[in-house]
């Protein structure tokens, strides 16, 4: 079976989060004909939370089309939920993409530009109260490793990005595909969504014994 052509594009802001970046890209760019493109305010390299810097490879402004428009998260995201200019920005790229997704904390920022009103999503359970505070008619899920709701796909903290981007690529290809890319990363993935331990440990969930009493 042949698929048409995708093109991923990564939002790069000061402060993000390395491996909700790379982790994800590490999957994508094992499935033929994904494209990744790394969009940052400039040309200039951007500062991730733990120093790394990494050079875009386009532009805010030269994004054109994309079928697929990732956010991650980092102490980065503390800033941009009161960004205007930039949530004013992604709100119109993310509007016009047709496939919207966000690892960790980037769901904040989606909510806080109105791509997520009408959509369940979750986010870091760590940062789960600050996160879901955003949005005004968003279904905030506190127990879930990732959100799949239609054309929105959000994650949990760090590692669940890599999770779901397991499950994303099985919807955007088929499981053979996925496991392939998880296999070529030695990654075992987690493919159930609804397992969600961080939600118990940071108190958002009853533990098991809570339920039985």
């Amino acid at each position: 079976m042949t698929f048409e052509p995708q093109r991923v594009t990564v939002v790069l802001f000061e402060g993000f989060e390395l491996l909700d970046v790379f982790g994800p890209v590490q999957l994508l760019q094992a499935v033929p004909d994904v494209i990744v493109d790394f969009a940052g305010p400039t040309g200039e390299p951007v500062a991730s939370s733990q120093g790394v810097e990494v050079v875009p490879t386009i532009s805010y402004e030269q994004i054109e089309q994309t079928d697929i428009i990732l956010v991650p998260g980092g102490k980065g995201t503390r800033q941009l939920v009161t960004n205007k200019s930039f949530l004013a920005w992604l709100r119109g790229v993310g509007s016009q993409a047709p496939m919207v997704a966000a690892v960790c904390t980037g769901s904040a920022v989606l909510a806080a530009a109105g791509l997520l009103e009408g959509y369940a999503a979750t986010s870091n359970k760590r940062a789960f109260a600050w996160a879901s505070s955003f949005g005004e008619a968003v279904a905030w899920q506190p127990e879930a490793r990732w959100v799949h709701d239609r054309n929105r796909w959000t994650s949990s903290g760090v590692a669940a990005g890599m999770d779901m981007t397991v499950a994303l690529i099985a919807h955007l290809r088929s499981e053979e595909v996925a496991l392939a890319a998880a296999n070529l990363a030695e990654y075992e993935p987690h493919r159930d969504s609804e397992w969600d331990p961080y939600a118990r440990l940071y108190g958002l969930a009853s533990s098991s014994g809570d339920d039985a009493e």
